[in-house]
């Protein structure tokens, strides 16, 4: 059966065939010169000789044979990279084989990017531990890496590999690019055909960071998801913000989930903000919303109270009915935690959808950068502000941003006259996440120029104090707008008469995905972030 949760700490590589070319050691060569049968293993068959002169002899021809092999051994496609890109990963790794310490030392001199020094382990049958496939030598090693075997994958391209993995308990690989009849019968976790196919075996048991599901991992359960029921309008998908469904009528019915974990003295605003917001980006009406508080051992009762006001009073602000849901105080987490949903309407032929979007639309920005990201910070790392030079005049203008979190007054007046082509909210991951993701639901590529870019003063100041990115700060209070190019200044011009401040910062391209970045007319590269910079605040 095959093996659906697992994790890694570590990865051990055999090295003849599996980080070297196969072929360059000729076994049958090696066997007739000492006598070897054909069926029967070279290691076990010397240890069986009956004297120690005539073991000591077969012992030296071996590794003469080893020695010429090593000079003549290069490295394995990919192997290079692999090695290099799990170490990236901050995972050890090492070497498990059969062969001399000397041998692979030598055949590492014929790798151009990886040394001895590369590997955290190297295991050979010079150390004193009973070689493949025994078990012996991954045990040892899962030892020094601070794991379990289980949590160690051994890669090979033997059975000896596979056996000693399995005989220790650990992961095991297969590396099998010609297919080969002999090894299709072998039970192994994973069957690879080339040592590349490693990376998202890897990080498949790799722990994920802090913040939103990657969207390249999200995607392809998203896409594999069979949805039949005809009244769901818009699937799931990288960059949808809602999901539409059509009961009949004029109304269509719009939903939204979102949780709210950073943030904690105003938490209660936060989620009825940014689930208000997505609802609005749709061209819709939020009208009632649900939520789950999940509050950490320790909780007050005054606390639990606070956090219910604020859904309440803010659900009230914004025109939407808070109609149920469930609070519990748990051990299962450490800081407040709010997840929400908020179910709005649209009339028919006003819903706004992200597949309209189309070459030459102006591509608009909001207010400015990371909105939510500094009032966040703000709130929760003043002390730390203080720190880095920033006043408490500063710290309090950064504050205030909180109130500035919503985008439905201007999604409300971008979508009067119909002629928006597609809206998306700014929210985890910042603006370099969010205009990926526009581009992605759109399925144009969008190209942006970076100095037209708005960062706010105190951003500017609270990220350079911290050391933060501000493209990938979390930014719910930031719309982005696509609307045809004629249409583009006139709507600016409505947005800044209701003081809100707007941007042109690029225009949509032709199909397909990605940013095209430009500075000053050069290009660009354009900023990605596997999770939010707000959470190294709180690592």
């Amino acid at each position: 059966m095959p093996i659906t949760q697992y994790r890694i700490k570590a990865v051990l590589f055999d090295f003849d065939g599996t980080l070297t070319q196969p072929g360059a050691i000729d076994f049958k060569a090696i066997k007739a010169s000492l006598g070897c049968p054909a069926g029967r293993a070279i290691l076990e068959f010397i240890h069986s000789l009956p004297s120690g002169a005539e073991r000591r002899a077969a012992m030296e021809k071996l590794l003469r044979f080893e020695m010429a092999a090593a000079a003549e051994s290069r490295p394995n496609d990919g192997a290079q990279e692999i090695v290099t890109w799990t170490k990236q990963q901050l995972l050890p790794v090492g070497i498990i084989t059969r062969n001399s310490r000397d041998s692979v030392i030598r055949a590492l001199k014929n790798f151009d990017k990886l040394g001895v020094d590369d590997f955290d382990v190297i295991i050979t049958r010079d150390d004193p531990l009973a070689p493949k496939p025994s078990g012996e030598g991954i045990v040892w090693a899962a030892e020094q890496f601070q794991a379990t075997p289980a949590q160690v994958l051994m890669v090979g391209d033997f059975i000896f590999d596979l056996q000693a993995g399995r005989a220790a308990g650990a992961l095991t690989a297969l590396v099998d690019p010609a297919a080969a009849p002999e090894l299709q019968s072998l039970e192994c976790d994973f069957r690879l055909q080339q040592l590349s196919a490693l990376r998202p075996i890897i990080r498949g048991g790799m722990p994920l960071a802090a913040g939103k599901l990657p969207n390249d991992l999200l995607a392809p359960y998203l896409e594999a998801l069979d949805i039949e029921d005809p009244s769901l309008l818009i699937h799931p998908g990288i960059g949808e913000d809602v999901a539409v469904i059509d009961r009949g009528g004029d109304d269509l019915i719009v939903l939204k989930s979102d949780p709210v974990t950073f943030s904690t003295d105003a938490i209660g605003r936060y989620a009825v903000a940014v689930n208000a917001n997505d609802i609005a980006t749709a061209g819709a009406r939020p009208r009632w919303f649900l939520t789950t508080l999940l509050l950490p051992c320790g909780t007050t009762p005054s606390q639990a109270k606070t956090i219910m006001q604020q859904l309440s009073q803010n659900a009230r602000r914004w025109g939407v009915t808070l109609c149920g849901g469930h609070t519990e105080i748990t051990d299962a987490v450490c800081r407040p935690v709010v997840a929400g949903m908020m179910v709005g309407t649209v009339k028919r032929g006003n819903l706004i959808e992200k597949k309209n979007m189309a070459p030459g639309d102006a591509v608009l920005f909001t207010k400015g950068v990371a909105v939510e990201g500094t009032a966040i910070i703000a709130r929760e790392f003043a002390t730390r502000l203080l720190a880095g030079g920033i006043t408490a005049q500063e710290i309090n203008v950064g504050r205030s941003f909180l109130n500035h979190i919503s985008i439905l007054p201007e999604a409300r007046l971008a979508a009067e006259d119909g002629r928006v082509s597609a809206m998306h909210d700014v929210t985890e991951g910042g603006l370099a996440t969010a205009l990926s993701e526009l581009s992605v639901a759109g399925r144009h590529k969008i190209s942006v120029e970076m100095e037209n870019i708005p960062v706010l003063d105190q951003t500017r100041k609270f990220c350079g104090a911290l050391g933060l990115n501000p493209l990938g700060l979390i930014g719910s209070g930031s719309l982005l707008i696509c609307c045809p190019p004629d249409y583009c200044d006139g709507l600016i011009e409505r947005l800044e008469k209701q003081s809100i401040a707007a941007a042109k910062i690029g225009k949509v391209m032709a199909s397909g995905t990605g940013i095209e970045a430009w500075h000053q007319g050069r290009k660009a590269r354009w900023p990605q972030f596997d999770t939010d910079e707000i959470a190294r605040l709180y690592e």
